[in-house]
Order: C-alpha cells, then structure tokens, then sequence
C-alpha cells in the first residue's frame, strides 16, 4: 500500500472498517450502528458502461479512497484517521460473524483476488487445479478462498520456509519452490488457473508451463519494473494472460458476503497508532504476516 505524493498534506490507507454514526437524509441502505467497509473507491463518473455495470473499479475517471478527488472538489482521505466520510455507493456491509480488524484487508486483498476467481468461473465450477503464486497479503486469502471453493491449490514461492505454512496453517495441497528447476518441472501442464500475486519483478515464461493447455494466468500483482513474458510459452500451450484489478462495488459487496458464508478472515496482527513507523520498517523486512492493522479507534483487543 503506498502513497501518491499528489497533494502535500494527506491521509493514507484503504483497507477500513467502522461502525456508522451519522448518515445522509437520501441514505436509504445504511443506518446508524451498521459495521462497514470501505476499500480502493471514493467516486466514480457514475455514467460511463464500467459504472453501468458494476465495474466502476475500471471507470476513467476513478477517485481512490486517499489522495483523490471528491465530485465537489474536496480531497478523499483515508483510514489513518479517527473518522471517515464516504459516499454511500462506495461502502459495503460487513458481515456480523466477521472480526472488523482481520476483515478489514478484505476490502483490497480480498476482492483483488475474489475478482478473478470469478471472472474465471471458480465460484461455481469446484474441482480446478488453481495455482498461487506468492504467499503474502494477497497470497494466503486467495489460498483461503479457492480451497473454501472447492479447488485442489498449488502454492508457488520462492521461499522453501513458506511450504510448511502453505500446507500445515493455510490447507494448501501441494508447494512449488520456483526457483528449483526440477520442481517446476514436475509442475509442467497441471494447472488450469494461476494467480499471480507476486509485486517483484520476475519472469512469467516458468510460471506460464505450469498452465494446462488453455490455462489462464491473472495477474494480480504489480511490480515496478516491467514483467517478462516470453512468447513461446504462450503459443505452444494456448495459453492466455490478464490482468485485474480490484473489483466493483457490487462485486466487492459479493466478496463480502462469501467471505461470511465461509468464515473466510485475513490473518492480521493488530497494532496500536505508536506502532505504525516500527511497523512500516518491519514491513520493509518482510516481517510480518500477512497485513498489519491498526486499531485507530482502540476499540479492538489487542
């Protein structure tokens, strides 16, 4: 999660989760004492095909939670704060039986992963052999939701220490070292879909031979270095690639409602606001597992 440095002074983050206390007189699905989320959006155009239908995540003209622009020209903040003003069409409920802190990545983590999972029909279709690649923040939901949809998953990551996590903690049915060749080989033509959650730069040709012929690889992920993607890969499998990102509000409140059925939550450790610079600097280091959230109104038990 990262800031624009568009504006001098704003607030960050966008992964936030409350409780109401004041709600517009045109408010008609929302009341006071309702548990909410708020993700990515803030607005939208609200007129163009994307907005129409439900995929305002794709709209042009996108204002994100912090460091946007709301449609009367104020600045969007975001959830380093004690309280949140939002437009009604850009928040979701959150299911009672979900904890607000380790739901609250859902609303990035989780619809970024839930979006393409759908898109490629593993809501409905069980029994698709679905690859992981990485196993962080993104990662271990999207292990979460394809095992709780009835898929047989492989995790795919370059840390051999995270196989016993993958398996033991996060129901994993098989682990894939990317970096030992012999491992991937026996990986060759197994999967039918793979998610690419991986925000380092690396090559996607070994990733792509796991694929089955007609397989799809998402990505998910976003490096800040160009991608390689060789070309052979995807001719001699009829393989096909795309990308995705995050999900519409429709879409997200569907998420939401999924991750209830199942009892599908994000590991979190919960920080008090003190803690964020010692957290940012674990951050860095890798160190922790998998989001850090902060209780910014202290009403979680930490």
């Amino acid at each position: 999660m990262f800031c624009i440095e568009r504006f001098m002074l704003h607030i960050c983050r966008h992964e936030i989760t409350g409780v109401i206390t004041k709600v517009g007189s045109n408010v008609k699905n929302f009341k006071l004492g309702d548990r909410v989320g708020v993700g990515c959006l803030a607005a939208s155009c609200l007129e163009c095909e994307f907005c129409k239908n439900s995929q305002e995540n794709y709209c042009d003209q996108i204002q994100f939670t912090y460091n946007g622009i709301f449609w009367d020209g104020t600045i969007t903040y975001g959830g380093y704060s004690e309280m949140l003003v939002a437009d009604h069409r850009y928040v979701v409920h959150v299911p009672d039986n979900l904890p607000m802190d380790a739901a609250a990545p859902l609303l990035c983590a989780g619809i970024t992963v839930f979006s393409p999972m759908k898109d490629c029909q593993l809501l409905e279709s069980p029994g698709k052999k679905v690859g992981i690649v990485g196993l962080g923040g993104l990662g271990h939901v999207a292990v979460k939701m394809a095992k709780a949809f009835g898929h047989q998953v492989t995790v795919i990551s370059t840390s051999p220490s995270k196989e016993n996590e993958a398996k033991q903690r996060l129901d994993a049915d098989y682990f894939l070292v990317s970096t030992d060749a012999k491992q991937m080989q026996r990986g060759k033509r197994t999967l039918d879909v793979i998610l690419d959650t991986v925000s380092a730069k690396h090559s996607l040709g070994p990733i792509l031979e796991l694929l089955k012929v007609n397989g799809t690889l998402v990505v998910v992920g976003a490096p800040d270095r160009p991608i390689e993607l060789p070309s052979f890969p995807l001719i001699f499998g009829k393989r096909a690639v795309k990308g995705s990102m995050t999900g519409g509000m429709k879409e997200t409140q569907e998420m939401m409602d999924v991750c209830g059925k199942h009892n599908i939550t994000c590991d979190v450790e919960l920080i008090k606001p003190d803690k964020i610079n010692q957290a940012l600097d674990r951050l860095a280091r890798n160190d922790v597992r998998y989001r850090f959230v902060i209780d910014i109104a202290g009403t979680c038990k930490l």
